[in-house]
Protein backbone atom coordinates (compact mmCIF):
# COMPACT_ATOMS: atom_id res chain seq x y z
CA UNK A 1 0.00 0.00 0.00
CA UNK A 2 1.40 3.12 -0.82
CA UNK A 3 -0.22 6.78 0.45
CA UNK A 4 0.58 10.27 -1.11
CA UNK A 5 0.10 13.05 0.59
CA UNK A 6 -1.82 15.35 -1.09
CA UNK A 7 -1.18 19.36 1.02
CA UNK A 8 -3.68 21.41 -0.61
CA UNK A 9 -1.41 24.89 0.12
CA UNK A 10 -3.91 27.51 -1.32
CA UNK A 11 -6.54 29.66 0.53
CA UNK A 12 -5.51 33.68 1.59
CA UNK A 13 -6.48 32.95 5.58
CA UNK A 14 -8.24 36.21 5.92
CA UNK A 15 -9.66 35.03 9.91
CA UNK A 16 -5.91 35.74 10.79
CA UNK A 17 -5.75 39.34 9.36
CA UNK A 18 -3.51 41.51 9.99
CA UNK A 19 -0.90 38.60 9.97
CA UNK A 20 -2.31 36.44 7.42
CA UNK A 21 -2.51 38.08 3.79
CA UNK A 22 -3.19 37.05 0.73
CA UNK A 23 0.66 37.48 -0.44
CA UNK A 24 1.53 35.78 2.75
CA UNK A 25 -1.65 33.29 4.27
CA UNK A 26 -1.80 31.72 7.60
CA UNK A 27 -0.06 27.99 5.98
CA UNK A 28 3.35 30.13 5.33
CA UNK A 29 3.13 31.39 8.66
CA UNK A 30 5.13 30.37 11.83
CA UNK A 31 2.22 30.62 14.10
CA UNK A 32 3.36 27.63 16.84
CA UNK A 33 7.02 27.24 16.52
CA UNK A 34 10.05 28.39 13.72
CA UNK A 35 8.26 26.22 11.30
CA UNK A 36 5.25 27.57 9.16
CA UNK A 37 1.80 25.52 9.11
CA UNK A 38 2.97 24.05 6.12
CA UNK A 39 6.03 22.38 6.89
CA UNK A 40 4.73 20.91 10.47
CA UNK A 41 2.05 19.22 8.03
CA UNK A 42 5.02 18.10 6.16
CA UNK A 43 6.99 17.31 9.37
CA UNK A 44 4.76 15.16 10.98
CA UNK A 45 4.46 13.05 8.27
CA UNK A 46 7.98 12.24 7.87
CA UNK A 47 8.48 9.18 9.56
CA UNK A 48 5.71 7.09 8.46
CA UNK A 49 7.28 4.39 6.42
CA UNK A 50 4.36 3.61 3.91
CA UNK A 51 4.01 7.93 3.06
CA UNK A 52 5.66 8.34 -0.62
CA UNK A 53 6.61 11.65 -1.30
CA UNK A 54 3.89 14.71 -1.03
CA UNK A 55 2.71 15.91 -3.78
CA UNK A 56 1.48 20.28 -3.07
CA UNK A 57 -1.29 22.22 -4.47
CA UNK A 58 -0.88 25.98 -4.43
CA UNK A 59 -1.77 29.38 -6.46
CA UNK A 60 0.62 30.52 -8.76
CA UNK A 61 1.65 33.29 -6.42
CA UNK A 62 2.57 31.52 -3.54
CA UNK A 63 4.76 29.05 -6.08
CA UNK A 64 8.11 30.00 -4.88
CA UNK A 65 7.33 30.10 -1.12
CA UNK A 66 6.12 26.88 -0.87
CA UNK A 67 8.90 25.77 -2.63
CA UNK A 68 11.47 27.51 -0.54
CA UNK A 69 9.98 26.17 2.54
CA UNK A 70 9.94 22.59 1.50
CA UNK A 71 13.95 23.33 0.70
CA UNK A 72 13.83 24.80 4.37
CA UNK A 73 12.74 21.76 5.59
CA UNK A 74 15.00 19.65 3.26
CA UNK A 75 11.92 17.92 1.29
CA UNK A 76 11.54 16.59 -1.83
CA UNK A 77 7.59 16.95 -3.27
CA UNK A 78 7.12 14.52 -6.08
CA UNK A 79 5.28 17.99 -7.95
CA UNK A 80 3.46 21.64 -7.48
CA UNK A 81 0.43 21.83 -8.93
CA UNK A 82 -0.56 25.38 -9.39
CA UNK A 83 -3.82 26.15 -9.44
CA UNK A 84 -4.57 29.47 -11.75
CA UNK A 85 -7.12 30.35 -9.81
CA UNK A 86 -9.04 29.37 -6.73
CA UNK A 87 -12.08 26.51 -7.36
CA UNK A 88 -12.61 25.29 -4.09
CA UNK A 89 -10.90 21.46 -3.31
CA UNK A 90 -13.01 19.47 -5.44
CA UNK A 91 -11.17 20.79 -9.00
CA UNK A 92 -7.53 20.89 -6.64
CA UNK A 93 -8.45 17.42 -5.56
CA UNK A 94 -9.64 16.09 -8.95
CA UNK A 95 -6.03 17.58 -10.68
CA UNK A 96 -4.51 15.78 -7.85
CA UNK A 97 -5.49 12.62 -8.90
CA UNK A 98 -5.10 12.92 -12.04
CA UNK A 99 -1.53 13.35 -11.28
CA UNK A 100 -1.27 10.77 -9.52
CA UNK A 101 -2.92 8.23 -11.78
CA UNK A 102 -0.27 8.88 -14.59
CA UNK A 103 2.81 8.55 -12.11
CA UNK A 104 1.12 5.16 -10.29
CA UNK A 105 -2.14 3.28 -10.85
CA UNK A 106 -2.32 2.13 -7.01
CA UNK A 107 -1.59 5.00 -5.28
CA UNK A 108 -3.95 5.86 -2.69
CA UNK A 109 -4.08 9.67 -1.58
CA UNK A 110 -4.44 11.30 1.71
CA UNK A 111 -5.72 14.72 1.02
CA UNK A 112 -4.92 17.39 3.67
CA UNK A 113 -4.81 21.21 4.18
CA UNK A 114 -1.64 22.42 4.78
CA UNK A 115 -3.03 24.61 7.85
CA UNK A 116 -4.27 22.76 10.54
CA UNK A 117 -3.33 21.49 13.67
CA UNK A 118 -2.77 17.93 14.57
CA UNK A 119 -1.61 17.01 18.46
CA UNK A 120 -1.12 13.63 18.46
CA UNK A 121 0.50 12.24 15.00
CA UNK A 122 0.47 8.66 16.54
CA UNK A 123 -3.36 8.72 16.84
CA UNK A 124 -3.97 10.24 13.35
CA UNK A 125 -1.49 7.86 11.53
CA UNK A 126 -3.44 4.96 13.44
CA UNK A 127 -6.78 6.81 12.20
CA UNK A 128 -5.44 6.81 8.50
CA UNK A 129 -4.23 3.12 8.80
CA UNK A 130 -7.91 2.63 9.83
CA UNK A 131 -9.05 4.14 6.88
CA UNK A 132 -6.88 3.02 4.51
CA UNK A 133 -8.60 -0.55 5.00
CA UNK A 134 -11.78 0.23 3.87
CA UNK A 135 -10.11 2.52 0.56
CA UNK A 136 -8.87 -1.24 -0.57
CA UNK A 137 -12.24 -1.47 -0.60
CA UNK A 138 -12.99 1.32 -2.94
CA UNK A 139 -14.50 3.80 0.04
CA UNK A 140 -13.96 7.01 0.63
CA UNK A 141 -12.74 7.92 3.88
CA UNK A 142 -12.92 10.74 5.58
CA UNK A 143 -11.73 11.64 9.28
CA UNK A 144 -14.49 13.00 11.98
CA UNK A 145 -13.09 14.59 14.95
CA UNK A 146 -14.28 13.76 18.61
CA UNK A 147 -15.94 16.39 19.57
CA UNK A 148 -14.56 18.23 22.32
CA UNK A 149 -17.16 21.37 22.77
CA UNK A 150 -20.31 21.98 21.36
CA UNK A 151 -18.31 24.12 18.49
CA UNK A 152 -20.86 25.70 16.25
CA UNK A 153 -17.91 26.85 13.43
CA UNK A 154 -17.95 23.53 12.30
CA UNK A 155 -19.96 21.49 10.32
CA UNK A 156 -21.05 17.50 11.86
CA UNK A 157 -20.90 14.28 10.24
CA UNK A 158 -23.07 11.29 11.57
CA UNK A 159 -22.14 7.79 11.55
CA UNK A 160 -23.57 4.39 10.92
CA UNK A 161 -23.87 2.82 14.88
CA UNK A 162 -22.20 -0.54 13.07
CA UNK A 163 -18.46 -0.85 11.75
CA UNK A 164 -18.00 -0.89 8.13
CA UNK A 165 -17.59 -4.36 6.88
CA UNK A 166 -16.20 -5.46 10.28
CA UNK A 167 -13.43 -2.92 10.31
CA UNK A 168 -13.19 -1.87 13.98
CA UNK A 169 -13.21 2.15 14.00
CA UNK A 170 -14.68 2.92 10.68
CA UNK A 171 -18.49 3.49 10.08
CA UNK A 172 -20.34 4.38 6.77
CA UNK A 173 -21.35 7.98 7.06
CA UNK A 174 -25.49 8.26 7.23
CA UNK A 175 -25.73 12.05 7.15
CA UNK A 176 -23.49 15.36 6.33
CA UNK A 177 -24.41 18.60 8.56
CA UNK A 178 -24.03 22.16 7.98
CA UNK A 179 -22.77 24.26 10.78
CA UNK A 180 -25.30 23.89 14.07
CA UNK A 181 -26.94 26.59 16.40
CA UNK A 182 -25.64 26.24 19.78
CA UNK A 183 -28.64 24.15 21.19
CA UNK A 184 -27.97 21.31 18.00
CA UNK A 185 -24.33 21.74 18.85
CA UNK A 186 -24.81 20.53 22.36
CA UNK A 187 -27.10 17.62 21.02
CA UNK A 188 -24.41 16.70 18.83
CA UNK A 189 -21.15 17.22 21.13
CA UNK A 190 -22.54 14.81 24.10
CA UNK A 191 -23.76 11.94 21.01
CA UNK A 192 -20.64 9.76 19.89
CA UNK A 193 -22.05 9.44 16.59
CA UNK A 194 -21.36 12.71 15.60
CA UNK A 195 -17.92 14.01 14.83
CA UNK A 196 -17.04 17.66 13.71
CA UNK A 197 -16.16 17.78 9.65
CA UNK A 198 -11.87 17.52 9.90
CA UNK A 199 -12.22 18.52 5.58
CA UNK A 200 -9.12 15.79 5.38
CA UNK A 201 -9.64 12.59 3.05
CA UNK A 202 -8.30 9.10 2.16
CA UNK A 203 -9.32 7.41 -1.45
CA UNK A 204 -8.15 6.14 -4.50
CA UNK A 205 -7.60 8.62 -7.51
CA UNK A 206 -9.96 6.45 -9.80
CA UNK A 207 -12.46 6.18 -7.13
CA UNK A 208 -12.84 9.69 -6.57
CA UNK A 209 -12.34 10.76 -9.91
CA UNK A 210 -15.48 8.52 -10.84
CA UNK A 211 -17.64 9.67 -8.22
CA UNK A 212 -16.98 12.98 -9.41
CA UNK A 213 -17.87 12.32 -13.20
CA UNK A 214 -21.17 10.67 -11.80
CA UNK A 215 -22.20 13.66 -9.68
CA UNK A 216 -20.18 16.71 -11.30
CA UNK A 217 -19.88 16.07 -14.50
CA UNK A 218 -19.02 19.56 -15.36
CA UNK A 219 -15.87 19.64 -13.06
CA UNK A 220 -14.73 16.23 -13.71
CA UNK A 221 -14.24 17.16 -17.84
CA UNK A 222 -12.84 20.49 -17.00
CA UNK A 223 -10.27 19.01 -14.86
CA UNK A 224 -9.02 16.33 -16.92
CA UNK A 225 -8.99 18.94 -19.79
CA UNK A 226 -6.78 21.20 -17.43
CA UNK A 227 -4.01 18.13 -16.43
CA UNK A 228 -3.96 16.81 -19.93
CA UNK A 229 -2.46 20.14 -21.60
CA UNK A 230 -0.30 20.87 -18.52
CA UNK A 231 3.33 21.52 -18.55
CA UNK A 232 6.20 21.63 -16.63
CA UNK A 233 7.52 25.47 -15.51
CA UNK A 234 10.77 24.71 -13.56
CA UNK A 235 10.13 22.40 -10.61
CA UNK A 236 6.06 23.23 -10.88
CA UNK A 237 3.37 21.52 -12.93
CA UNK A 238 1.17 24.30 -14.64
CA UNK A 239 -2.27 23.52 -15.05
CA UNK A 240 -4.27 24.79 -18.71
CA UNK A 241 -5.47 28.22 -17.65
CA UNK A 242 -8.89 28.09 -19.64
CA UNK A 243 -9.44 24.82 -19.12
CA UNK A 244 -9.17 25.11 -15.52
CA UNK A 245 -11.22 28.59 -15.30
CA UNK A 246 -14.12 27.07 -17.09
CA UNK A 247 -14.22 24.39 -14.06
CA UNK A 248 -17.07 25.22 -11.36
CA UNK A 249 -16.01 25.77 -7.95
CA UNK A 250 -17.36 23.45 -5.43
CA UNK A 251 -15.96 21.74 -2.29
CA UNK A 252 -15.34 17.94 -2.35
CA UNK A 253 -18.12 17.92 0.85
CA UNK A 254 -21.12 19.17 -1.61
CA UNK A 255 -19.51 17.35 -4.75
CA UNK A 256 -18.84 14.33 -3.82
CA UNK A 257 -18.44 13.31 0.12
CA UNK A 258 -22.36 14.18 0.00
CA UNK A 259 -23.76 12.47 -2.45
CA UNK A 260 -21.24 9.31 -3.17
CA UNK A 261 -23.10 6.20 -1.58
CA UNK A 262 -19.22 4.71 -0.80
CA UNK A 263 -18.48 6.99 1.81
CA UNK A 264 -16.94 6.29 5.18
CA UNK A 265 -15.69 8.12 8.75
CA UNK A 266 -13.25 7.33 10.85
CA UNK A 267 -13.74 9.05 14.45
CA UNK A 268 -10.44 10.28 15.58
CA UNK A 269 -9.62 11.93 18.57
CA UNK A 270 -6.09 13.65 17.47
CA UNK A 271 -5.57 17.26 19.04
CA UNK A 272 -6.82 18.68 15.73
CA UNK A 273 -7.36 22.32 15.32
CA UNK A 274 -8.18 24.38 11.57
CA UNK A 275 -7.17 27.23 13.69
CA UNK A 276 -10.13 29.33 12.14
CA UNK A 277 -9.42 32.13 14.25
CA UNK A 278 -7.45 34.27 16.53
CA UNK A 279 -9.32 32.84 19.38
CA UNK A 280 -8.81 29.53 18.05
CA UNK A 281 -4.81 30.00 17.85
CA UNK A 282 -5.16 31.26 21.48
CA UNK A 283 -6.53 28.14 22.69
CA UNK A 284 -3.66 25.84 21.27
CA UNK A 285 -1.03 28.02 22.39
CA UNK A 286 0.67 27.59 25.82
CA UNK A 287 -0.02 30.82 27.96
CA UNK A 288 1.27 31.91 31.09
CA UNK A 289 -0.09 32.25 34.78
CA UNK A 290 -3.06 34.28 33.88
CA UNK A 291 -3.55 32.61 30.16
CA UNK A 292 -2.14 35.40 28.22
CA UNK A 293 -0.37 34.30 25.10
CA UNK A 294 2.22 36.67 24.46
CA UNK A 295 4.64 36.88 21.35
CA UNK A 296 7.20 39.84 20.59
CA UNK A 297 8.36 42.85 22.58
CA UNK A 298 4.76 42.85 25.11
CA UNK A 299 4.00 44.72 28.44
CA UNK A 300 0.74 43.68 30.19
CA UNK A 301 -0.69 44.69 33.88
CA UNK A 302 -4.07 43.17 34.86
CA UNK A 303 -4.55 41.34 31.56
CA UNK A 304 -5.84 37.73 31.55
CA UNK A 305 -7.01 35.09 29.14
CA UNK A 306 -5.73 36.99 26.24
CA UNK A 307 -3.56 36.69 22.84
CA UNK A 308 -0.93 39.93 22.29
CA UNK A 309 1.42 39.30 19.67
CA UNK A 310 3.74 42.56 19.07
CA UNK A 311 5.90 42.02 15.71
CA UNK A 312 8.06 44.73 14.92
CA UNK A 313 7.48 47.26 18.06
CA UNK A 314 6.60 48.15 21.82
CA UNK A 315 2.93 46.73 22.72
CA UNK A 316 1.98 47.34 26.08
CA UNK A 317 -1.55 46.44 26.94
CA UNK A 318 -3.15 47.34 30.62
CA UNK A 319 -6.72 45.99 32.22
CA UNK A 320 -7.95 43.77 29.63
CA UNK A 321 -9.50 40.03 29.36
CA UNK A 322 -10.56 37.89 26.83
CA UNK A 323 -8.87 40.72 24.30
CA UNK A 324 -6.91 39.75 20.77
CA UNK A 325 -4.24 42.23 20.15
CA UNK A 326 -2.08 41.75 16.85
CA UNK A 327 0.27 44.71 15.77
CA UNK A 328 2.55 44.83 12.49
CA UNK A 329 4.28 47.40 10.60
CA UNK A 330 1.11 48.88 8.86
CA UNK A 331 -1.96 47.55 10.77
CA UNK A 332 -3.16 46.98 14.71
CA UNK A 333 -6.05 44.47 15.36
CA UNK A 334 -7.86 44.75 18.91
CA UNK A 335 -10.94 42.19 19.16
CA UNK A 336 -12.93 40.51 21.87
CA UNK A 337 -12.19 37.13 21.75
CA UNK A 338 -15.62 36.40 21.09
CA UNK A 339 -15.68 38.86 18.09
CA UNK A 340 -12.75 37.38 16.18
CA UNK A 341 -14.76 36.39 13.15
CA UNK A 342 -15.70 39.55 12.34
CA UNK A 343 -12.21 40.17 11.67
CA UNK A 344 -13.33 38.72 7.84
CA UNK A 345 -15.49 42.33 7.41
CA UNK A 346 -12.54 43.89 7.92
CA UNK A 347 -10.82 41.93 5.14
CA UNK A 348 -14.21 43.18 2.78
CA UNK A 349 -14.12 46.49 3.79
CA UNK A 350 -10.33 46.94 2.96
CA UNK A 351 -11.34 45.44 -0.69
CA UNK A 352 -14.43 47.39 -0.96
CA UNK A 353 -12.11 50.71 0.10
CA UNK A 354 -9.42 49.80 -2.74
CA UNK A 355 -6.74 49.56 -0.27
CA UNK A 356 -3.49 47.51 0.24
CA UNK A 357 -3.42 46.08 3.54
CA UNK A 358 -5.45 42.94 3.25
CA UNK A 359 -3.20 41.73 0.13
CA UNK A 360 0.85 42.71 1.04
CA UNK A 361 2.90 43.55 4.18
CA UNK A 362 5.22 45.93 4.09
CA UNK A 363 8.15 43.16 3.76
CA UNK A 364 6.55 41.91 -0.08
CA UNK A 365 8.44 38.09 -0.99
CA UNK A 366 9.79 37.79 -4.37
CA UNK A 367 11.69 34.67 -5.68
CA UNK A 368 15.26 36.17 -5.50
CA UNK A 369 14.57 37.48 -2.06
CA UNK A 370 11.93 40.04 -0.41
CA UNK A 371 11.81 44.19 -0.33
CA UNK A 372 9.98 46.52 2.40
CA UNK A 373 8.43 50.26 2.08
CA UNK A 374 10.61 52.23 4.26
CA UNK A 375 9.43 55.60 3.55
CA UNK A 376 7.70 57.86 0.36
CA UNK A 377 6.22 60.51 -0.67
CA UNK A 378 5.36 63.18 -3.68
CA UNK A 379 7.43 61.36 -6.61
CA UNK A 380 9.66 59.73 -4.25
CA UNK A 381 9.63 55.98 -2.62
CA UNK A 382 12.65 54.23 -0.30
CA UNK A 383 12.71 50.45 0.03
CA UNK A 384 14.73 48.18 1.48
CA UNK A 385 16.24 45.02 -0.69
CA UNK A 386 17.26 41.80 0.14
CA UNK A 387 18.82 39.54 -2.45
CA UNK A 388 19.28 35.95 -1.72
CA UNK A 389 22.52 34.50 -2.89
CA UNK A 390 22.48 33.56 -6.20
CA UNK A 391 19.06 35.56 -6.57
CA UNK A 392 18.57 37.68 -9.94
CA UNK A 393 15.81 40.11 -10.75
CA UNK A 394 14.53 40.44 -14.27
CA UNK A 395 16.33 41.81 -17.04
CA UNK A 396 13.53 45.06 -17.05
CA UNK A 397 13.39 48.61 -17.54
CA UNK A 398 10.55 51.32 -16.18
CA UNK A 399 8.75 54.00 -18.26
CA UNK A 400 8.04 56.41 -15.23
CA UNK A 401 10.27 56.10 -12.60
CA UNK A 402 14.60 56.37 -12.16
CA UNK A 403 16.40 54.65 -9.56
CA UNK A 404 19.37 54.95 -7.07
CA UNK A 405 21.15 52.04 -5.60
CA UNK A 406 23.09 51.97 -2.14
CA UNK A 407 24.78 48.94 -1.29
CA UNK A 408 24.53 48.08 2.62
CA UNK A 409 25.97 45.03 2.66
CA UNK A 410 27.52 42.07 0.45
CA UNK A 411 28.21 42.31 -3.13
CA UNK A 412 26.00 43.17 -6.12
CA UNK A 413 26.50 42.39 -10.23
CA UNK A 414 24.53 45.11 -11.96
CA UNK A 415 23.84 45.50 -15.71
CA UNK A 416 22.31 48.98 -16.68
CA UNK A 417 22.38 49.27 -20.40
CA UNK A 418 25.60 48.08 -21.82
CA UNK A 419 27.54 48.38 -18.80
CA UNK A 420 28.05 45.76 -16.01
CA UNK A 421 29.69 46.45 -12.37
CA UNK A 422 30.13 45.07 -9.82
CA UNK A 423 29.23 46.80 -6.18
CA UNK A 424 30.51 46.50 -2.78
CA UNK A 425 29.25 47.72 0.84
CA UNK A 426 28.83 51.87 0.48
CA UNK A 427 28.96 52.34 -3.30
CA UNK A 428 26.19 52.85 -4.95
CA UNK A 429 24.83 53.43 -8.61
CA UNK A 430 22.20 55.05 -10.55
CA UNK A 431 19.41 53.69 -12.68
CA UNK A 432 17.89 56.09 -15.78
CA UNK A 433 14.61 56.37 -16.90
CA UNK A 434 13.67 53.68 -19.61
CA UNK A 435 17.16 51.22 -19.35
CA UNK A 436 17.46 47.88 -19.40
CA UNK A 437 18.75 46.78 -16.33
CA UNK A 438 19.16 44.11 -13.91
CA UNK A 439 20.43 43.25 -10.09
CA UNK A 440 21.94 40.05 -8.79
CA UNK A 441 23.80 38.34 -6.14
CA UNK A 442 26.59 36.57 -6.95
CA UNK A 443 27.98 35.98 -3.57
CA UNK A 444 27.38 33.85 -0.80
CA UNK A 445 26.05 36.60 1.61
CA UNK A 446 22.98 38.13 1.26
CA UNK A 447 22.83 41.36 -0.54
CA UNK A 448 21.36 44.52 1.35
CA UNK A 449 20.89 47.69 -0.61
CA UNK A 450 18.80 50.46 -0.32
CA UNK A 451 16.38 51.81 -3.74
CA UNK A 452 15.50 55.48 -3.88
CA UNK A 453 12.97 55.40 -6.69
CA UNK A 454 11.82 58.78 -8.01
CA UNK A 455 9.54 59.90 -10.73
CA UNK A 456 5.62 60.62 -12.08
CA UNK A 457 4.32 56.72 -11.24
CA UNK A 458 6.04 54.68 -9.18
CA UNK A 459 3.55 51.57 -8.91
CA UNK A 460 5.18 48.06 -9.18
CA UNK A 461 3.41 47.54 -12.39
CA UNK A 462 5.78 49.83 -13.79
CA UNK A 463 8.18 46.58 -15.06
CA UNK A 464 9.08 45.73 -18.22
CA UNK A 465 10.64 42.17 -18.32
CA UNK A 466 12.85 40.81 -20.89
CA UNK A 467 14.41 37.80 -19.24
CA UNK A 468 13.83 36.36 -16.30
CA UNK A 469 15.11 32.95 -14.77
CA UNK A 470 11.87 32.40 -12.28
CA UNK A 471 9.73 32.96 -15.89
CA UNK A 472 7.20 35.49 -14.66
CA UNK A 473 5.51 37.28 -17.20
Amino acid sequence: MKIYPVILAGGSGTRLWPLSREAMPKQLLPLRSQHSMLQETLLRLADWPELMPPLLTCGNEHRFMVAEQLRGISMAPLAILLEPESKNTAPTVAVAAHFLLQHDKDAIMLVLPADHVIGDAQAFHKAVQCAAQAVEQGALATFGIVPSAAETGYGYIRRAKAAFNGIDGCYAVEKFIEKPDKARAETFAADAAYSWNSGMFLFQPARYLAELREYRPAIAESCARAFQASYHDLDFCRLDEAAFASCPAESIDYAVMENTRHAVVVPADIGWSDIGSWSALWQILDGDADGNVLRGDVYTDGVRDSMIRAESRFVAVIGMQDTVVVETKDAVLVVHKDQVQGVKKIVEALKKNSRTEHMNHIRVYRPWGCYEGIDGGDRFQVKRITVNPGGKLSLQMHHHRAEHWVVVSGTARIVCGDEEKFLTENESTYIPIGVRHRLENPGKLPLHLIEVQSGSYLGEDDIVRFEDIYKRC
